[in-house]
């Protein structure tokens, strides 16, 4: 069943049959926000207890409904010092050690930074990373580990297959082969990345500066100077893919109770400052 399932991936028009969707998730027609939410309702577990806008009538499309906002006391932002929290909610894939250029994706499989990252990711080899899935019933906002500086994004056109643990232990390179924007922070303890990666079904990835539009037509250097904080949002998927956080050597230790098929929330411990 896992080769069918990857087999009928590469045979699916990805891109437009994302697009497609992606229309009818921003319709605001009462009868297809409807459809569409009822049916993602009836599919997935989601928690709106803690959604700013807890009765569905009140969304204007999917799309509005899919990238809900939380309630302002729905998360806490770890107040640790030194400490580095998680950027979504969702369940962490893996987590480790750049090395010799390369991080882990699933069991046979590994993918070079440059691949991922290009030279945005200068300086970063021997240091860690951590890749965080977001299932569909879950909170779709990105939000900044760490205080730091944005100082550019690299945008890389790419293809869409699903991004779930049979994708990743099935399509070498899957990260370096799926669209995706990789955003450089500066930060007090050097640089660091967080990286959204498209996937299936994924209509757009959105960031609160301007930048290009997802589908990215082709890779494109942004370079920017916008300050922001711990916690501040930077980002959201219109459905759900993967975050991947890259921090540069010597500088995070990640919490002990942290490994692949953990859930964590937005604001949870990730890790500390070394």
């Amino acid at each position: 069943m896992d080769q069918l399932f990857l087999s009928l991936q590469r045979l699916l028009p990805q891109h437009g049959l994302s697009r497609l969707i992606g229309m009818l998730a921003k319709s605001d027609h009462p009868v297809i926000r409807k459809a569409l939410i009822k049916g993602f309702l009836q599919l997935y577990d989601v928690n709106l207890s803690d959604a700013a806008l807890e009765d569905v009538e009140d969304y204007r499309s999917f799309n509005d409904f899919f990238t809900r906002s939380l309630k302002s006391d729905a998360r806490t932002i770890c107040g640790d010092e030194g400490a580095i929290v998680s950027p979504v909610d969702g369940c962490i894939s893996q987590l480790g050690a750049i090395e010799g250029g390369t991080l882990f994706q699933a069991k046979g499989h590994k993918y070079r930074l440059s691949s991922l990252a290009g030279d945005t990711g200068r300086g970063l080899d021997g240091g860690k990373f951590c890749t965080i899935y977001l299932a569909p019933a879950d909170y779709h906002r990105v939000h900044l580990p760490c205080n730091g500086e944005l100082v550019e994004t690299r945008a890389f056109p790419g293809a869409l297959f699903s991004v779930n643990g049979t994708t990743e232990a099935g399509i070498e390179g899957l990260f370096c082969r799926n669209e995706r924007l990789v955003c450089r922070f500066e930060t007090e303890f050097g640089p660091m990345l967080v990286i959204f990666v498209g996937a299936l079904i994924v209509a757009s990835i959105e960031t609160v500066w301007p930048g290009p539009s997802s589908p990215y037509q082709r890779q494109s250097v942004q370079a920017l100077n916008e300050m922001l904080r711990q916690g501040d949002e930077i980002g959201r998927f219109l459905l759900g893919s993967t975050v991947i956080c890259c921090f540069p050597p010597e500088s995070v230790d990640f919490d002990n109770a942290l490994a692949p098929g953990t859930n964590v929330r937005m604001g949870a411990l990730l890790g500390r400052r070394a």
